[in-house]
């Protein structure tokens, strides 16, 4: 069951405040060029990072901190609006805001994983908010072990990358294992993942890594091992 939009006072104020405020830095130029590199996953406003950003602290002026069905509200209301910069704010929010949220949150984490999916958010939302989720509640790694296997390929790459900010912290056994789950998948998007989180964790471990896709490399795609050697 997908979760529902809960009451917020605080939802209410920030969306009216985005509603007003994010069109009048939008460039249609921009806009059709951004969506045209996003393969028209979703429309455009034409709003360059740096500039969304400062119509952000706009927007955020003065209102309190979010409890968690505040960070649900905004989160599931940006997603129902027809440009990506609002999904974009709702990824900036939900980072900035994690911490406020329980484990209970994880079932919008993957609401908003597998509507309008495309690199840009899910990315996002699997290292900055899936992660710190999973590290703020252990038994939430029963839930990526049941992601890793999911049809949707956006929710397995969420799995192999929720890992990514975890550095000394990874449970290496599990990144090996979640690898070698995925390695005969023909999608690019989790070759390229595979390849990604490995590379990610040989800044910390090198050896560990070069020893897996040595030993994984009849199993592994030529992307994910060239993605994972890519510094070794």
């Amino acid at each position: 069951m997908s979760p529902a939009v809960p009451r917020s006072d605080l939802a209410d104020t920030v969306m009216e405040r985005l509603s007003a405020v994010y069109p009048t830095g939008a460039d249609p130029t921009r806009a059709a060029e951004a969506a045209a590199y996003m393969k028209d996953i979703a429309p455009h406003l034409g709003i360059y990072t740096s500039a969304r950003r400062a119509l952000s602290r706009t927007v955020l002026q003065g209102t309190p901190r979010p409890d968690e069905a505040d960070c649900t509200a905004i989160a599931l209301r940006c997603w129902e609006l027809p440009e990506r910069e609002y999904q974009y704010f709702a990824v900036d929010y939900l980072r900035r805001y994690v911490g406020r949220c329980s484990s209970g949150f994880l079932p919008v984490v993957r609401r908003l994983v597998v509507t309008l999916s495309w690199w840009d958010t899910v990315d996002a939302l699997a290292s900055h908010v899936g992660g710190p989720l999973v590290t703020a509640d252990t038994e939430l790694k029963s839930a990526m072990d049941t992601w890793i296997d999911d049809d949707n390929l956006w929710v397995a790459r969420t799995a192999l990358l929720h890992q990514l900010r975890y550095k000394d912290a990874t449970d290496t056994e599990r990144l090996f294992r979640y690898c070698l789950t995925r390695a005969d998948d023909p999608d690019f998007f989790i070759r390229k993942a595979i390849g990604w989180c490995l590379r990610e964790y040989a800044k910390t471990d090198p050896d560990a890594v070069r020893d897996f896709v040595d030993g994984a490399r009849d199993r592994l795609s030529p992307l994910s091992v060239r993605e994972a050697m890519k510094h070794l």
